[in-house]
């Protein structure tokens, strides 16, 4: 898990922070709940060491008439009762914090799912991961111990500060002087010493990293005769490791001398300046003995002050990136069930001067004016060279992408008078790198329309050619495919993207290098599959063999963007110096 960077607190940044109230809001009878036995949890603990005072000064002359027991049964009280408001406090928080976070994350996932594939081609998938899981995590640390810590410090420094000062403001001042300096040093201190041990755990896992290099790539070790190098590389590695744990244990030795010496020499002059003061009559025994509790107190809470604001503006930092999400616009996507009459399509395709480039390359044309028609249940070819365009085609006609000039008609009507959802939901893509969820067969052929029965996957199946490999494991359908499909061969994978595309049942097919990958016994299956699917609908075959191709109605020639050729495979044969016949003699001669 990535650390989330420290950020400024900055007017914008709090602000985002605040928008978390929103999430909160519908709990916010138990926050402010939480945050009375908070209140309570922080004065109570206040009373302790007064408590304890008392407790000592009872056993002396200038108090006998306040009973020993009558102060322990109070201490015990305030014990319970601080112990009562602790448990709600966190209990309190926990629940609201969970509940709040639990939509948070929803309304993050639910907004990420939506948003435009620009979006994620521009994002790592990892980044985007981190705002739901480390972010998110963050806030549900912050929200449950960060902010209540803050407020029981604020309220441990003012209130024991006030208490200090009632018992007595000479020894106050003193202690102000010494002790909360002390404190303080010491924290950075500490924080110095534990980023030179994150060092050295560095160095120890780079020298692992250069073990397990090593010996995955022993074969070119051996075979270039390099043992004595990496031996000499990896003995390098381990002494700047000893001499960095070293001076790390020179540091940290340092440190607890301090420890020893300053912040309990700083409570020792405590206690002798307060013994002076007993010793003039202006202090008494317990007095005293509050004083140099609540002094512990005041002090460790304010070199605890460090933590808590590293805390809070790492909290700023991960909700400016999270909420920076929000900003991004969503797809206008709906929940499509049953299409009306006007909304189905019946497979006509028309492109006028459409113009593309992609946001990342502006400067770069992708699609230069192109202009075709294609006709309801016809196959069309589009072919060309590596990097013409052809896949960019296939990205704006599932609406993936959006000219950036030039129209696109289905069936007559602008593309933007439908529905995105209703479009796409009649649109199959089935490409030539093919990604299967890691559950079973059955489910990936689901996927195609997941209110399908038993029955109707099972015919999917049937006519994709999946139940000729599937019949030869144990578990038939049910058989789970592994992460990303890897269970399956190529061809597998294709008949079951295939199944899915049938299951869909879309008016307009478009098949992106489906068979490319293929070995010839696999492409057979395939090919056969890919006739059935494509009975009945237009379909949009991106091919770079052109064997494939020879039967499509129309074969669309792209070439740098631009629709250079169409015509039927004899129609741009006949063409003297014609891409595409330059391009098939040079298939069919090799």
């Amino acid at each position: 898990m990535q650390e989330i960077p420290k950020k400024k607190i900055t007017r914008k940044g709090l602000s985002k922070a605040f928008k978390l109230y929103e999430y909160i809001k519908p709990h916010r009878n138990e926050y402010f709940l939480g945050l009375f036995f908070l209140l309570g949890s922080s004065l109570s603990s206040l009373a302790f060491p007064k408590l304890m005072g008392d407790l000592v000064n009872t056993g002396t002359d200038r108090f006998v008439g306040t009973s020993v027991n009558q102060t322990a049964i109070l201490l015990g009280v305030i014990l319970l009762l601080q112990s009562i408001f602790s448990y709600f406090r966190v209990v309190l928080f926990v629940n609201v914090t969970e509940k709040s976070l639990a939509a948070l994350r929803r309304a993050t996932y639910n907004h990420l799912i939506k948003l435009p594939l620009r979006f994620f081609e521009q994002r790592r998938v990892g980044e985007l991961n981190s705002r739901i899981s480390a972010d998110v995590t963050l806030l549900q640390e912050t929200l449950t111990t960060t902010l209540a810590e803050l407020v029981r410090q604020i309220i441990i420094i003012i209130g024991g500060t006030i208490l200090l000062a009632v018992t007595s403001v000479k020894l106050t001042l003193f202690t102000l002087a010494i002790l909360p300096p002390m404190m303080i040093v010491a924290r950075f201190f500490g924080r110095f010493i534990r980023k030179f041990s994150k060092d050295v755990q560095a160095q120890v896992a780079d020298s692992n990293t250069l073990v397990e290099e090593t010996l995955q790539g022993i074969q070119s070790v051996k075979a270039f005769t390099n043992e004595y190098f990496e031996i000499e590389k990896y003995k390098t590695r381990t002494i700047e490791i000893a001499n960095l744990g070293m001076k790390s244990g020179k540091y940290r030795g340092a440190f607890s001398s301090f420890i020893i010496f300053g912040l309990f020499g700083a409570i020792s002059a405590v206690v002798w300046q307060g013994s002076q003061l007993m010793a003039e009559g202006e202090l008494a025994s317990g007095d005293l003995f509050s004083f140099v509790i609540y002094s512990v107190f005041v002090g460790g809470t304010i070199g605890g002050l460090a933590t808590v604001f590293t805390n809070i503006q790492k909290f700023i930092g991960a909700t400016e990136d999270l909420f920076q999400i929000f900003e991004e616009k969503e797809e206008a996507i709906i929940e499509t069930t049953e299409l009306k009459e006007p909304e189905r399509l019946q497979g006509q395709i028309e492109l006028k001067h459409l113009n593309f480039s992609y946001p990342s390359r502006p400067e770069e044309t992708v699609l230069k004016d192109i202009t075709v028609k294609i006709e309801p249940n016809k196959m069309i070819a589009v072919v060309g060279p590596s990097g013409a365009g052809k896949s960019t085609l296939a990205s704006l006609l599932l609406m993936l992408h959006y000219p950036n000039k030039g129209e696109l008609f289905f069936d007559d009507k602008d593309c933007l008078d439908f529905p995105l959802s209703v479009l796409r939901s009649q649109i199959s893509l089935v490409p030539q790198d093919i990604f299967l969820f890691g559950g079973s067969i059955k489910e990936n052929i689901a996927y195609g329309r997941p209110s399908a029965s038993d029955e109707e996957i099972l015919e999917a199946a049937q006519k994709a050619n999946v139940m000729e490999f599937v019949n030869r494991f144990p578990e038939g359908l049910e058989t789970i495919v592994g992460e990303r499909g890897t269970q399956l061969s190529g061809g597998q994978r294709q008949r079951v993207a295939i199944a899915r595309a049938v299951l869909k049942d879309p008016k307009i097919l478009i098949l992106d290098e489906a068979t490319s990958s293929l070995d010839s016994e696999s492409e057979k299956w395939v090919q056969d599959a890919l006739e059935n699917l494509m009975h009945g609908r237009t379909s949009i075959v991106i091919a770079h063999r052109l064997a494939t191709v020879r039967n499509a109605d129309n074969i669309l020639v792209i070439n740098q963007g631009k629709l250079e050729e169409q015509g039927t495979h004899a129609e741009l044969m006949q063409k003297a110096d014609g891409i595409y016949k330059r391009l098939s003699e040079m298939q069919f001669s090799s």
